[in-house]
């Protein structure tokens, strides 16, 4: 059986921080079975939060560290095809 290793949010905000200027996949739950799927480039982290400029539209948008806890959110390298979290 796999243990899933427990972070906190400080510990998702390090390795968020540790991707900067990297593309990246977000996949976010909208809720009501709807997915979104966004390449962009991962441009700052906050403290609670952190930006993704999304490539070929150019704007920015924001999801928060608890997201990605809760796995509302899910980022993975475009380079590796490795989930951050």
């Amino acid at each position: 059986m796999v243990r899933e290793v427990q972070r906190s949010l400080s510990d998702i905000r390090k390795i968020i921080e540790a991707h900067l200027g990297e593309e990246v996949k977000v996949r976010a739950n909208k809720g009501r079975r709807r997915v979104e799927e966004r390449y962009g480039i991962i441009k700052e982290t906050y403290p609670c939060l952190f930006t993704v400029k999304v490539i070929g539209a150019g704007h920015i948008v924001s999801y928060s560290y608890a997201e990605l806890l809760t796995k509302e959110v899910e980022v993975e390298l475009c380079s590796t095809r490795q989930k951050l979290l």
